[in-house]
């Protein structure tokens, strides 16, 4: 437990922020504004289930993820997570205004390995999804989640719904090994380890900062490691309104406003439980396809879209039981 008293590990505190000496703050009007602000969104986010944050979480990537795929021909997948990445950062800033304090001194290697989870994570899905299938892709990635639910389960009806979860993801992607993209597929299981690994990463650094602000620190440490990788793209944007619109789009329903609300819902339900709720991440892409990008559905999806949300349920409600709920 930390040592926020009647808190959650990790619980966004909503207290306003000391007054500097004097009793006076330098912006006055505006950090009270802003402080009310964030006060509001901690509380509201606070008094959500985690599994609705999870979910909503889920919906909002994978349609910036459809979107994302338009802006390829342009940025290229390197230069659309590079952009995506830092409009993230600088937006997630803004908003908690973190401080350049002793706790970020004393946690930085934390946070560093942080942001190498989020970049590597995100290169190798962005380079999948130019090569395979979106669906597919998530798919493939999901495995580091799922194999960290499996590693963490002690209780024969976890493992239940764990293999029920992975009847789907097979029925889901019937053609690995067969006509997708070797190197495609790859790049998605580096995905599935990096996701693997910002579960673990931002659950303890959710814990380390109270305030909120570990995940600002984590983008922007992610934005300046994929900065080689997509500096050159960025030059497209010059005289480029629309396609800037486009990034900006893309940033939030991928990463600022889901990674927000996981990074919050992380704070409050076990590890395994999350890696089967995100059991729904296949199940959407596929819906996702189909209204955004013209796919269709076979008999074998459905059942898949069956078995995962079966199971995403099941993990749930198991969960709230387990925890008294």
């Amino acid at each position: 437990m930390t040592s926020l008293p009647e808190q959650p590990p990790g619980a966004l505190s909503a207290e306003p922020d000391p007054p500097v000496k004097g009793g006076r703050r330098a912006n006055g009007s505006d950090d009270l504004h802003g402080g009310f602000i964030r006060g509001a969104l901690s509380r509201v986010l606070h008094a959500m289930p985690p599994p609705v944050l999870v979910l909503v979480a889920i919906v909002s990537i994978q349609v910036g993820a459809a979107f994302a795929v338009r802006l390829f021909p342009a940025l290229g997948p390197n230069g659309t997570v590079f952009l995506r990445v830092l409009i993230s950062a600088l937006l997630l800033g803004l908003f908690w205004r973190p401080r350049f304090d002793r706790q970020l001194r004393a946690h930085a290697g934390l946070l560093l390995l942080l942001g190498l989870v989020i970049a590597g994570m995100n290169l190798c899905f962005y380079q999948a999804i130019a090569r395979i299938p979106l669906g597919v892709a998530v798919t493939i990635e999901f495995i580091g989640p799922l194999a960290l639910a499996v590693a963490t389960s002690r209780r024969l009806p976890e493992f239940l719904w764990i293999l029920l979860a992975a009847a789907g993801l097979v029925l889901l992607a019937p053609d690995i090994g067969g006509r997708l993209d070797p190197l495609g597929v790859a790049f998605a299981l580096g995905g599935a380890v990096g996701w693997a690994g910002f579960v673990l990463v931002a659950k303890r650094a959710g814990r380390l900062f109270a305030s909120g602000t570990g995940l600002p620190y984590g983008m922007a440490a992610a934005a300046v490691m994929l900065l080689p990788f997509g500096a050159e793209a960025s030059l497209a944007l010059v005289g480029a309104p629309f396609l800037l619109l486009g990034v900006l789009a893309v940033a939030l329903l991928s990463t600022t406003i889901p990674w927000s609300l996981e990074f919050e819902a992380l704070k409050r339900m076990p590890a395994r439980s999350y890696g089967v709720l995100v059991t729904l991440e296949p199940a959407t892409a596929v819906v996702v396809g189909i209204l955004l990008l013209g796919e269709t559905l076979t008999w074998a999806t459905v059942l898949a879209v069956v078995c995962v949300t079966t199971a995403a349920v099941g993990v749930t409600l198991h969960d709230r039981k387990g925890r008294g709920g």
